[in-house]
């Protein structure tokens, strides 16, 4: 990522997102959304009408919030509707770039060379982090949000004129219960193996080190005995969880100490895991290359030499074995 100050680019965003030794991660700046008619959406911003072939996503294929925007596309069969630009894996001190890299892409829209540049589009004096994902407007020429999990819910919801309607990763019924171990998952797992893998203080890597595993341990309960993590079916709280997982062993175990144990060494969360990177479509949304590339290149602060290990060997494809737990449940455990 880098850091935009009044829309003059500078190199220390990390600094900004470290207070008292413990990473704190700013929150999204651009929240309008995508509705079927363009009227507000929950955030209170909106007015921007879902269209076919208005949108553009922008990603890196290594970073676990942009993948689930991916995910989403998917499985919605979006493809067609909503097109995508991929940045290169290495983020240097300028932050995202296009440029040549296997699975990576130029900016087929904008035609810029670096992410900020499309912040600076949208807002001349913005001042925060460049993240992905973002979806842009080419119409209005703007960015409409940068918040993965507001993304994710246009995704499934507003294009679904174009879109498959027999998905539907946030039901109704099921929303109290997803919104409550979403949260849970995103302050201990999602985000907790960057607050340990910041952490610069031996107090604060460990209190996000336990946390992390506690919520892991309680998952690996849960999955023991119920196929997904609510209700009957795959919801949006699993793939939020499984973007995660996935980079677990090659990414977090070792390049942010998260070393208690492995996700295969969870017999549920790893078959879990291993059910969901095999429903159909998903593992073309997985790109290792970039995943190990970015982490061990882009972090010279806790990889200075930038050496990307070869290993660990993964096999996604092996199979899981969770079909002997009902998809019908009379009732639900909590997490």
């Amino acid at each position: 990522m880098s850091l935009l100050t009044a829309g003059k680019i500078s190199h220390d965003w990390l600094k900004t997102e470290i207070r008292k030794g413990e990473f704190r991660r700013m929150e999204s700046r651009f929240r309008s959304w995508i509705t079927e008619n363009g009227r507000m959406g929950p955030s209170g911003e909106g007015g921007f009408v879902a269209e076919p072939e208005r949108y553009h996503l922008y990603v890196s294929h290594a970073c676990p919030w942009a993948h689930r925007t991916l995910i989403f596309r998917k499985l919605k069969k979006l493809e067609d509707v909503i097109s995508v630009s991929v940045v290169h894996p290495y983020m240097g001190e300028q932050g995202w770039e296009f440029r040549d890299y296997p699975g990576a892409t130029s900016d087929t829209i904008n035609h810029s060379r670096y992410l900020y540049e499309l912040y600076n589009m949208a807002q001349a004096d913005y001042s925060g982090i460049v993240t992905v994902p973002i979806l842009w407007d080419t119409k209005r020429e703007t960015i409409v949000n940068n918040e993965s999990s507001e993304i994710i819910r246009m995704f499934n919801s507003a294009f679904n004129a174009w879109g498959d309607t027999s998905v539907d990763l946030y039901p109704i019924a099921l929303r109290d219960e997803i919104d409550a171990i979403n949260q849970r998952i995103y302050h201990t797992v999602n985000n907790g193996v960057y607050r340990a893998g910041f952490a610069t203080s031996q107090e604060v890597y460990e209190h996000a080190f336990d946390a992390l595993f506690e919520t892991l341990d309680d998952l690996e309960l849960h999955l023991s005995q119920h196929r997904y993590l609510v209700g009957e079916q795959i919801t949006e709280a699993d793939w939020r969880l499984f973007t995660t997982l996935v980079r677990f062993d090659a990414v977090y175990y070792s390049h942010f100490k998260c070393n208690r144990q492995r996700l295969i060494d969870y017999p549920s969360l790893w078959a879990y895991t291993r059910e969901l990177y095999q429903i159909p479509g998903i593992a073309d949304t997985v790109n290792m290359d970039h995943i190990k590339t970015h982490y061990f290149t882009s972090h010279p602060s806790i990889n200075p030499n930038g050496i990307i290990p070869k290993g660990p060997e993964v096999d996604f494809t092996a199979p899981h074995d969770r079909h002997y737990l009902q998809m019908k449940e009379t009732r639900h455990g909590s997490i």
